[in-house]
Order: structure tokens, then C-alpha cells, then sequence
């Protein structure tokens, strides 16, 4: 496996993979796909605060299939906020528990320590049935070995498939104390290039 910086051109391949969790579970609330044009726009609009990483599962070759990725962004709007984010993460459907996500996860907190990010948070789709047929508890429990805390929760807020859904906040400290806070650096300052994962 090789990580790379996501480039707006790849949104066709990542939008493959997200499509999946749409149109067939309830880890998304969204209820229909973007377009590519839709997702090439958020691709490019994250990645200029936040890192947006790719897996790729040729490493010898930069073209290789994209297999999963991660990104953040700010968790609310308002400027106070700038040093916490919301962190997402999908994989191929088929290689899950396969070890992608941990190293996705692992390179994306490298890049937001050196932004200086203080919290991380997860927004959680969970259910209040023991089985339901569109979503587990995978996620949860990927966060958790993560060292994510939960700590708010939303029930009955999303509706799909015909059926509530509701959201575990989950939340990590990441850059140590809250002390005084340091200068938030924005991704596109810590990067050289923008496919380039050696950050200053």
C-alpha cells in the first residue's frame, strides 16, 4: 500500500468507493451520490485547510487502484472552531478489517498534529436494534481502538432505507493539553506540493 495526497482528478475513484456506502448502508446519511463534478469541488475545497489522503494499492505505481481515504474538516463554521475537526473515513467494501484504515487514520493525524489541530471528532451512524441489515458496529468499534471517546449522542435524527438512525459523537485529543493554542497552519502551507506527504 502506498498514501498519497488526494488530487481533485481522482474523484471519479474515490466517489466509487463512497458510492457503495450511499446507495447500500446507513454509515452515510447522504441518500443519493453526488456527481463527480460535486465531489472533484469537495475534494478541492477540503484540501485547502484540511488533508484529504488516499490509499493506493500499488505501491510501485502512483496510478494504482485507489482503495480507501480519509480527510477532515473544520466541525463547525464558526472561526473558534478552526482547531477542532470531523474526521471521515471509507474503504473498499471488500477490504475492510484489511489494515487500510488504520494506516489512512495513522497518516492523517500525522498531518493534523502538524497543523497544529487540537480535537478530533467522529459523527457516528449508529441504530438502537442489536442487528439491522444496512448498518453495524464496526465503526464505533474502529474509533474506539483509535482512542476515541464518545461523548454526545443523537437518536432518531436521519432517516433512510425507512428506518431512524441516530449519531454517536465520538471525540480524541490530539495535540497533547489544552493550553495556549498554537497558530493554525492551513494544508496548503504545510505542503510543499500538494501530492507530496513529506510535510514540513
Amino acid at each position: 500500500m502506498k498514501l498519497r495526497i488526494a488530487r481533485p482528478e481522482d474523484a471519479e475513484a474515490i466517489l466509487d468507493i463512497y458510492k457503495y456506502y450511499v446507495e447500500n448502508t446507513a454509515v452515510t446519511f447522504e441518500i443519493k451520490a453526488p456527481t463527480v463534478e460535486e465531489f472533484r469541488e469537495r475534494i478541492s475545497n477540503t484540501l485547502k485547510n484540511y488533508p484529504y489522503i488516499v490509499a493506493i494499492e500499488d505501491s510501485q505505481n502512483e496510478a494504482g487502484e485507489i482503495v480507501g481515504y480519509a480527510y477532515a474538516g473544520r466541525f463547525r463554521p464558526r472561526d473558534a472552531f478552526i482547531y477542532s475537526v470531523e474526521t471521515s473515513i471509507y474503504v473498499k467494501k471488500d477490504l475492510r478489517r484489511s489494515g487500510v484504515g488504520k494506516m489512512l487514520y495513522d497518516e492523517l493525524e500525522r498531518l493534523l498534529k502538524k497543523q497544529n489541530v487540537s480535537k478530533l471528532y467522529a459523527a457516528i451512524a449508529i441504530m438502537d436494534r442489536k442487528e439491522d441489515p444496512y448498518l453495524t458496529f464496526d465503526s464505533v468499534k474502529f474509533h474506539e481502538k483509535f482512542g476515541y471517546l464518545a461523548c454526545g449522542r443523537y437518536d432518531g435524527c436521519g432517516n433512510k432505507f425507512g428506518r431512524w438512525y441516530g449519531l454517536l459523537v465520538m471525540e480524541k485529543k490530539l495535540n497533547g493539553e489544552l493550553d495556549e493554542a498554537k497558530e493554525f497552519i492551513p494544508f496548503r502551507e504545510i505542503c510543499g506540493r500538494i501530492d507530496n506527504m513529506k510535510c514540513n
